[in-house]
C-alpha cells in the first residue's frame, strides 16, 4: 500500500480508503448492500490487513446503522485508523435535524461519536454545502469541535471550488481550523471536478479523497451492454443516479477492457489507477459488497499503467473544454507555438 500526505496536516493516509456505506445491517440501504455485522468485520479486517489506515462512513448511512456497525468492526484496531465520518443531510424529522447550523453541528457530532463508540473523531466532512447557514457559523462550530478534542481535522465534500477557498479564508482570517479535505466525485466517466474543483483544491493544500472511482459501479464492466443491464444492483438502469452519456460512456468502457486484459487484471483496477496517477488525487474510497470485490480492488496498488495506456484512457475521456478554459487555452497554445514561454 502506498501512503499520501492528507492536505495541509502532518498525517498520512493510505491511497485506497475504505468506504463503510454498504454496511446496512437488516434495515439498511438495502440497494446498496445487505451486509450484516459478521461480513463487516471481516471486509473491515481485509482491508486493515491490506494496508489500509483510511475508513469513510457518514451518519446518514443506513440511518446510522454504518457508523455502529463500522464502530463494532474496528474494535481495538481504532487507533490505528484514520477514521472519517460526514454530516449535513437530515437525519431526522425535525426542521433542525439537517444542515450546518452550529445547533445541528455539536449535535451530529455528539452522535456519531456514540454510534461509533469513539471519544475523537480523526477527520469530520461537513457532507454537502448549506446555502442558508452563514458559512463562519459553522466553521465556528468545527473550530469547537476541535478545540475539545471531540474532532482532529475538518473537510468538506461535494463544494465549489468557490466555497473552498472562501471557507479557508473566513478560517484563515479568525484563526480557526482550515479545511484540509474536499471529498469529491471524480472518474473517467465524469471528469468535471478537473474545471475548478480539483485546481481549488491543488491551490490551497487540500487533499482530494474521491467517492464512487467506480462511477457507481459501471466502470467495473459489468454494465457495457445496455440491452442487458444487470439486475439487483446500485445502478437500476443507464443515467440513474449518475449522469451518464451511453455512447461516449460505452467507447471508454471498451478501452478499460482491453487495457484490463493487456494487464491482467479487472477492469476496476484499471479505472482506479488512473484516477491515482492523476493531480491532486490523494485517496479513492472504494467500497465491496462481499470479500472478492474488496480483494480484486486492493490489488490496484500492486502493478503499474503504462503511459501509452494512461493517454488513452485520458483522451478517450477529457471532458468538454468550456470557458475560461478553451479561452486560456488558445493563449497558451498560442505562446508555445511562439516560443515564448
Amino acid at each position: 500500500m502506498n501512503y499520501k500526505k492528507l492536505g495541509n496536516s502532518g498525517i498520512f493516509v493510505s491511497e485506497l480508503c475504505y468506504g463503510a456505506m454498504s454496511f446496512t445491517g437488516s434495515k439498511g440501504w438495502r440497494h446498496i448492500s445487505k451486509t450484516n455485522q459478521k461480513e463487516a468485520d471481516e471486509l473491515t479486517a481485509i482491508a486493515i490487513d491490506n494496508g489500509i489506515n483510511f475508513i469513510d462512513t457518514a451518519d446518514i448511512y443506513s440511518e446510522g446503522a454504518s457508523e455502529i456497525m463500522l464502530g463494532k468492526a474496528l474494535g481495538s484496531k481504532r487507533k490505528d485508523i484514520i477514521l472519517t465520518t460526514k454530516f449535513g443531510f437530515k437525519v431526522g424529522v425535525g426542521v433542525n435535524d439537517n444542515g450546518l447550523s452550529r445547533k445541528r453541528v455539536i449535535e451530529a457530532c455528539n452522535e456519531s461519536l456514540e454510534r461509533l463508540n469513539t471519544d475523537y473523531i480523526d477527520l469530520y466532512l461537513i457532507h454537502a454545502a448549506d446555502f442558508v447557514t452563514p458559512m463562519e457559523e459553522t466553521l465556528s462550530a468545527l473550530n469547537d469541535l476541535v478545540r475539545q478534542g471531540k474532532v482532529r481535522y475538518i473537510g468538506c465534500s461535494n463544494f465549489y471550488g468557490w466555497q473552498l477557498v472562501k471557507a479557508n479564508a473566513i478560517a484563515n482570517k479568525n484563526g480557526w481550523e482550515k479545511i484540509i479535505v474536499n471529498q469529491i466525485y471524480y472518474s473517467l466517466l465524469g471528469r468535471e471536478a478537473e474545471y475548478e474543483m480539483l485546481p481549488a483544491s491543488i491551490e490551497e493544500n487540500v487533499a482530494n479523497t474521491i467517492w464512487s472511482p467506480l462511477h457507481g459501479g459501471i466502470l467495473s464492466g459489468k454494465y457495457l451492454d445496455k440491452k442487458n443491464w444487470p439486475k439487483d444492483t446500485r445502478i437500476s438502469e443507464p443515467g440513474a443516479h449518475f449522469p451518464y452519456d451511453l455512447d461516449k460512456g460505452e467507447e471508454i468502457i471498451k478501452a478499460v477492457i482491453k487495457i484490463a486484459k493487456e494487464n491482467n487484471v479487472s477492469p476496476s483496477q484499471v479505472s482506479l489507477k488512473y484516477l491515482l496517477m492523476k493531480k491532486g488525487v490523494t485517496s479513492l474510497v472504494i467500497g465491496a459488497k462481499n470479500k472478492e470485490q474488496l480483494l480484486d480492488n486492493l490489488n490496484t496498488v500492486n502493478w503499474e499503467l503504462t503511459k501509452v495506456q494512461f493517454d488513452e484512457l485520458d483522451n478517450l475521456s477529457t471532458p468538454k473544454n468550456i470557458y475560461p478554459h478553451w479561452y486560456y487555452e488558445y493563449f497558451r497554445k498560442t505562446e508555445l507555438e511562439k516560443g515564448t514561454h
